[in-house]
């Protein structure tokens, strides 16, 4: 039996785990503090206490993790500098429990499992909410309240093809 751990980086983002009878959807476990810069404001981080209570479970198991490799752009510094400070993160708990991982880009796990012609932020996320509710329809609640599966859909893409 391998348990099929899915990753939407980010503090957004979402956890798929596939286990042989039964799978888990969760939001990413996030806090918010406040950014010591010279404007005063509040940054979101991954939980890092959290995200060990969820992942912790699977340490010494047969596992694999696959993450969706971090938007990164100049044009957009505070987006990039949040998806990578989260993958960071995430990357210090699975390192830390000797969880093996892999890295995916959105289109490779999108073009197997989402419908062919399918362009666009908007399109791309619809299309994984139905998907994402047909495949999984206990995790329909949140699915629909997240707008997208992408956590369990990486999930599922691990467990068909790796």
């Amino acid at each position: 039996m391998k348990i099929s751990i899915g990753i939407d980086n980010g503090i957004s983002g979402t956890i798929g785990i596939i286990e042989e009878n039964s799978s888990r959807f969760i939001n990413t476990p996030t806090v918010s503090e406040q950014n010591y810069t010279k404007k005063k404001a509040n940054i979101t981080r991954i939980d890092f206490e959290e995200m060990l209570k969820i992942l912790g479970p699977y340490k010494g198991v047969n596992c694999f993790a696959l993450l969706e490799r971090p938007m990164v752009n100049p044009q957009r510094f505070q987006a990039t500098t949040s998806a990578l400070r989260a993958l960071e993160a995430t990357l210090i708990v699975l390192e830390y429990l000797k969880l093996p991982h892999a890295y995916i880009d959105s289109k490779e796990w999108q073009k197997s499992l989402l419908p062919r012609g399918v362009k666009g932020t908007d399109e791309l996320k619809r299309a994984s909410l139905d998907i994402g509710c047909r495949l999984f329809p206990q995790h329909e609640t949140l699915i629909k309240h997240h707008k997208d599966a992408d956590g369990i859909l990486i999930a599922e893409y691990c467990r068909r093809f790796l």
